[in-house]
């Protein structure tokens, strides 16, 4: 089997896989082909027909169509290579593809590849929830489907068990509906959405929002016939006496969302235990040379802005590789200090100003995001309000990396 080269190769047709090849594109790479497995460009944005995206980058809340719409078009004006219903069947370190579609099998060999798989969601069985299995049981993804894109309504009561965002959003969805939500579910004591979903979605709709509660049974046989909610103590462990039951014919799950890096383990390339996603530099360059990564498969965003941006960066960074076979050395490390979960990008070479992502632990309130190296502060900056939910994105100017040495460190403090 012949291999045909190419410049760049971009894995996913998604919001990052469009932000990536256009920009690998532009920035001068002769041959770039975008993968992906589905029947048409855009992802997840296609289901999104709420508006809210695109404020960061356009300065006006679009749907996720019409957001989609934006880099479809970039990407058709850049002249891309589309493949379309193609499967990435195998990666190597070596940046060989192995790809699948209607007209047989192909390999290619990509001078830089980009990783953009996207996510997917967590289930009922990656959370254990026990009880029958009746028919009801859904993830809020599907159900955003089944409603947007093909007029199906699921259920006629329903509730919720996580608070992610696409569970606030389909909340309302189905409020606009008729249907009737009974209550949004969230085992942790904060939300895990955003809070302008909480007061649109379900604020604006009365729909309870129970925190420290989970579902520890599911009722019926052929279909949901109701579930059983109990109290969720601090240590995790069910509350005694707190259990009731709630009549419902549909259950949505919003519990969380999962990193698709099959492909990059594949290939061996380094995972963030945290994020799920790769670990990455300044260039989003992987642990492999030639490897990159943005998007939801680095880590997942609450913002489709940010994981186009970071795309884009990813995407341009790509063609440097691909022209020159090498990128700037990535002297200092990066690493998450008290209350920061983790942060994004890793390693830094310090010649360029970097847009760190960072996610706290838990809530907090007037605080400052500290970036040290040693004991000498980089950069520190105010924060009113700190939710695990909502992605930070601080820049710190290329002068400042001067300062003390060693990894630097980001930590929230008073």
């Amino acid at each position: 089997m012949k291999t045909e080269k190419v410049d760049v190769a971009v894995i996913g047709g998604g919001p990052a896989g469009l932000a990536a090849a256009s920009s690998a594109k532009n920035s001068g790479a002769e041959n770039v082909v975008l993968i992906e497995r589905g029947e048409v460009l855009g992802g997840i944005l296609n289901q999104c027909i709420h508006d809210g995206f695109g404020t960061k980058i356009f300065g006006e809340a679009l749907t996720g169509p019409e957001y989609a719409q934006i880099y479809i078009d970039k990407l058709e004006d850049a002249g891309v290579e589309t493949l379309m219903e193609t499967m990435v069947l195998d990666l190597t370190p070596d940046r060989e593809l192995t790809i699948c579609s209607e007209g047989g099998i192909r390999k290619l060999e990509a001078s830089s590849v980009v990783l953009a798989m996207g996510c997917r969601e967590r289930t009922r069985g990656a959370i254990r929830i026990p009880g029958t299995r009746p028919a009801g049981v859904f993830t809020a993804g599907v159900v955003q489907d089944y409603m947007n894109m093909r007029n199906i309504l699921v259920g006629r009561k329903a509730v919720i068990l996580g608070s992610g965002d696409i569970g606030l959003i389909m909340a309302r969805r189905l409020s606009l509906e008729g249907v009737k939500v009974e209550c949004v579910a969230e085992i942790l004591p904060y939300p895990s959405g955003i809070a302008r979903n909480i007061v649109q979605c379900l604020d604006d709709f009365d729909i309870p929002l129970y925190l420290s509660t989970t579902v520890v049974d599911i009722h019926g046989t052929d279909h949901v016939e109701g579930i059983t909610l109990a109290s969720v103590g601090p240590r995790g462990g069910i509350v005694p006496g707190s259990k009731r039951f709630v009549e419902c014919d549909t259950l949505l799950l919003s519990v969380g969302l999962i990193a698709e890096n099959e492909l990059s383990r594949k290939a061996g390339v380094e995972m963030n235990p945290v994020t799920g996603g790769p670990i990455v530099d300044d260039q989003f360059q992987t642990s492999i040379p030639g490897f990159f990564c943005g998007g939801n498969c680095l880590q997942v965003h609450d913002l489709v802005d940010y994981a186009s941006l970071e795309s884009e960066k990813a995407g341009a960074s790509a063609t440097a590789y691909a022209n020159e076979g090498r990128l700037p050395e990535q002297p200092i490390t990066v690493q998450p200090g008290e209350g920061v979960r983790y942060v994004v990008p890793n390693t830094l070479s310090g010649a360029e100003a970097v847009d760190f992502s960072l996610r706290v632990g838990k809530p907090d309130e007037d605080k400052y995001v500290v970036f040290k190296r040693g004991d000498q502060v980089v950069r520190r900056m105010r924060q009113l309000s700190m939710e695990p939910s909502a992605m930070i994105r601080i820049r710190v100017r290329a002068d400042r990396f001067n300062k003390g040495a060693g990894p630097l460190t980001v930590e929230v403090a008073d």
